[in-house]
């Protein structure tokens, strides 16, 4: 996990692993360029592994991270969540034949309490719903031409990878971190998983359960860096995969969702869909020049 100037939340995160009933073999914890030394001291109260990242942001963090652990299986969390004590041992028998490459859960809500968490768990929800399932070469076969929605996989906060898999197809892309693209290194890399032939395993047993963010000033601008992430993502992919699919859902099934919920917006029509409207066409938008720029 990565952590920047968050002590509190690492230190509630930490506690939960030290429950698990299967415990980790090892515990590596990136700090992400804090600027105070109070991460250090609860990283090293817990008696986990410190690495040092100077470089500012979540993809460069979780590279860091896989370079430092040594395990067969690499597990990801953040620390803005609290951990069900099964989560590993549950996450680890998933990978139960060789063609899993890699495994996410369940995550829910740890607080439903102010109207920013309700629209984003009614909306954006990380859950993936309680049946298990597998994502593999039909599944990439039969979404490729329309952009393989390698999102409905899970949530990077609950995932799980063959260290093998980093040699395969290397690590997470650290463009969607130049200049902040927001997010999306872990859809980008689930979908060069489907794209080299291998399976992600969505494990609904694995359960972790996330803070969102408590306040519309914070969910707006999480939600325009999510579409800003979005858009970077769609573009990496095909220049790596050369999939036109990724081009028609960025130049034509976006603007077109985009154009009706404005409209809807227009007639009056307002829900939680289409709150946060123009956050997301300026994620949108932004994520063009994010990707450029960070070529």
């Amino acid at each position: 996990m990565s952590n920047r100037d968050r002590p509190k939340d690492l230190d509630r995160c930490l506690a939960s692993l030290a429950s698990q009933s299967r415990p980790p073999d090892e515990i590596v914890v990136i700090d992400n360029a804090s600027r105070t030394d109070e991460t250090r001291r609860v990283i090293e109260r817990h008696g986990a592994a410190y690495v040092r990242e100077n470089r500012p942001g979540l993809d460069i963090a979780r590279n860091s991270g896989a370079a430092a652990s040594r395990g067969d299986i690499v597990a990801y969390t953040d620390d803005d969540t609290v951990l069900h004590p099964s989560w590993l041992r549950r996450t680890e028998d998933a990978f139960d034949a060789k063609e899993i490459w890699a495994v996410t859960g369940l995550v829910l809500p740890s607080e439903l309490e102010t109207e920013a968490q309700c629209i984003f768990e009614k909306v954006w929800s990380f859950g993936r719903g309680f049946q298990r399932r597998d994502f593999g070469p039909v599944f990439y076969s039969e979404t490729r031409q329309r952009g393989s929605p390698a999102w409905e996989i899970g949530a990077g906060a609950n995932m799980a990878f063959r260290r093998e898999v980093f040699d395969k197809i290397g690590g997470f892309d650290e463009r969607l971190d130049v200049g902040a693209a927001g997010c999306s290194g872990d859809s980008e890399f689930w979908n060069r998983i489907l794209h080299a032939g291998g399976v992600c395993r969505y494990q609904p047993s694995a359960v972790i359960y996330h803070f969102h963010c408590r306040t519309l000033e914070r969910l707006r601008a999480q939600i325009r860096a999510y579409m800003r992430g979005h858009v970077a993502a769609l573009l990496i992919q095909h220049e790596r995969t050369g999939e036109r699919g990724n081009l028609r859902r960025l130049y034509r099934v976006l603007p077109g969702w985009y154009l009706r919920q404005g409209l809807r917006r227009l007639a009056g029509r307002r829900r939680a869909s289409t709150c946060l409207w123009l956050d997301e066409v300026r994620g949108y938008l932004e994520g063009f020049s994010h990707y450029w720029t960070a070529l």
